[in-house]
């Protein structure tokens, strides 16, 4: 099946508001297996909305129109359709009883009669009911075309999509079942070029990298008439991904922390660190506190968050984590040292089972002689600590801080999973 989206309304081409209906849309008929070819927006004009919705039935089998279907004259989208399908609009009892019910309870609000509006629909159409507002949608076939008639505001779209469109649509469909892959210490580049031949010789299912700050993810999809028969498929690609080796000749499943579009390197590790029943404390210099904020996203973050310290300066640095002096200074804020003595000294004071601490240069200058973008952490458990130096070279200022706690979640996480870990 083959969709359109038209999205009416001037607002939206003078910029007043972001069309995310479209967005949202195209998201649920890609889990139907529908493909969306186009996305039109147009304003409150009846000529050209006739014009673009001619186009539409001419090129396309499921045509979604979603604004104007409110009160005002340049609402207009259910008389246009209708005056292009030929066929009259009429009341809908449900509708129109749901308009009654909400004047009764209302009687300073004026009902005029440009109100009734809402609960017209066109000759023949199923009427979706609006479960948080007023007017009412409509879904209609017609030589060979079906239409279908959404409002405007995202909180009336979406319930009427998820609760009345999507049971009309689903009927004979095969849907689209898809299933994220996360990375984190490989590039897309080296990711696409290991992957090259299986993206190139792509039929179904299908693979498709995205990348984002500091990590990849691939996204594996396939159109399937059940969930098992889905299941099936994308885990047989995920074994072929998974063997591959990258170009150090490291297994790609080294890369792979974890599976979901919501999912993080955060999330896993807290989960992990709930799991096992550790407590975590945090030391963070060129961070200012962002480990600690993220993992503070997280319900229940008390439980194993036991608390952590911000220390820019050196003198702070010792002075709040009971460290020397003498020795920092003799070894600098960017070092090895002094990451390894953050975490010791932090998990001193706090008593916590692991300990992390990053400090370096976040830049844009240089720091006693080290580039932007040098960062060394540290992760102390029971009775080991581990330092890792990276460079996290070309990246503005803030960028540099996220990857370096992205790194740091991982050394965390690490060190949960490893199985020499005295933890």
């Amino acid at each position: 099946m083959k969709a359109e989206l038209i999205a009416v309304g001037t607002e939206i081409l003078t910029g007043q508001i972001v069309n995310t209906n479209s967005q949202f849309l195209s998201e649920k008929m890609a889990e139907l297996g529908i493909d969306v070819y186009f996305q039109t927006a147009v304003g409150d004009n009846q000529e050209r909305l006739l014009q673009v919705i001619d186009l539409a039935s001419k090129r396309s089998n499921l045509v979604i129109l979603c604004g104007g279907l409110g009160p005002t004259e340049d609402d207009l989208t259910k008389q246009t359709l209708a005056a292009y399908l030929q066929r009259p609009l009429v009341v809908d009892k449900q509708a129109h009883q749901k308009l009654d019910d909400f004047f009764a309870q209302r009687p300073k609000h004026h009902r005029t009669p440009n109100n009734e509006r809402q609960a017209q629909l066109i000759k023949g159409a199923i009427p979706l009911q609006n479960d948080t507002g007023l007017a009412v949608g409509g879904f209609l076939e017609l030589d060979q075309v079906t239409y279908v008639v959404l409002p405007g505001p995202p909180s009336e779209l979406k319930p009427m999509v998820n609760h009345h469109l999507i049971p009309l649509l689903s009927e004979d469909q095969s849907r689209l079942y898809s299933k994220v892959l996360r990375f984190f210490g490989i590039g897309e580049s080296q990711l696409v070029t290991v992957l090259a031949d299986l993206i190139e010789g792509q039929t179904d299912p299908t693979l498709a990298p995205y990348a984002k700050i500091g990590e990849v993810t691939l996204r594996l999809s396939t159109k399937a008439s059940s969930e098992v028969q889905a299941q099936r498929r994308l885990a047989d690609l995920e074994r072929r991904i998974l063997a591959r080796k990258s170009l150090d000749g490291l297994p790609l499943s080294d890369f792979l922390y974890g599976y979901g579009e919501d999912n993080s390197l955060a999330a896993e590790t807290f989960r992990l660190l709930k799991k096992k029943d550790k407590t975590i404390t945090a030391a963070e210099s060129l961070t200012a506190g962002l480990f600690q904020a993220k993992l503070a996203e997280f319900s229940g973050a008390s439980e194993v968050f036991k608390g952590g310290f911000v220390t820019y300066s050196i003198e702070e640095k010792a002075n709040m984590l009971k460290l020397s002096l003498p020795d920092l200074k003799e070894h600098g804020v960017v070092s090895a040292y002094t990451a390894e003595q953050m975490a010791l000294g932090a998990k001193r004071q706090v008593g916590a089972d692991l300990s992390v601490a990053l400090t370096g240069v976040a830049g844009p200058s240089m720091l006693e002689g080290q580039p932007a973008g040098t960062v060394f952490i540290a992760v102390a458990s029971q009775d080991d600590v581990v330092v890792n130096k990276f460079l996290i070279g070309g990246k503005s200022r803030n960028e540099v801080r996220y990857i370096a706690t992205l790194h740091a979640f991982n050394m965390v996480r690490n060190a949960l999973l490893s199985e020499d870990s005295l933890i």
